[in-house]
């Protein structure tokens, strides 16, 4: 089927309206650090437990988990916009990781010890679909701390969940 345009202009459009939980990937290949914010990340299955995060192609992190390196979802919490911010549009490497209380996990994945929750994941497969992959982990381990207070993205703005 051809790529018609209009139809990913409104797309674009419709999913501004779909609030997402804002997620930092972390890994590290190599002796190098990355973290890159995603809002594209979903559970896959409980049993065995898995989630998939879709990622750019051409975004820094992706040839490392092209590689299958192991990885950490890192769920924000609402306090953290500026952890958000700077790993959207800092410098690659080492300068995402100045501000938040980064700590060096199982097989050196770099998690963010104070953010809501910590998935920790075996990189398990990639599908290349478009101009995206979408990466499947199977969940090693889960940590889940404080209040549930996530940070949240819609329409280009942060937000929380409120009671």
């Amino acid at each position: 089927m051809p790529f018609d345009p209009q139809t990913a202009e409104d797309l674009k459009r419709a999913l501004r309206r779909l609030a997402k939980a804002v997620v930092v990937i972390s890994l590290e290949d190599d002796g190098q650090r990355f973290a890159m914010a995603a809002t594209a990340v979903s559970e896959v299955s409980l049993d065995p437990p898995s989630m998939l995060a879709c990622v750019h192609s051409e975004a820094s992190i992706a040839p490392s988990l092209e590689r299958r390196r192991p990885f950490c979802l890192n769920i924000l919490d609402a306090s953290q916009e500026d952890i958000s911010r700077r790993c959207s549009a800092a410098p690659q490497g080492t300068p995402r990781f100045e501000i938040g209380d980064w700590q060096a996990g199982e097989q050196d994945v770099p998690y963010l010890a104070d953010a809501q929750a910590n998935i920790f994941c075996n990189n398990d497969m990639s599908v290349r679909y478009g101009t995206h992959d979408i990466i499947i982990g199977q969940v090693t381990h889960a940590l889940a701390r404080g209040t549930v207070d996530p940070l949240l993205y819609a329409d280009g703005r942060y937000g929380r969940f409120i009671d």
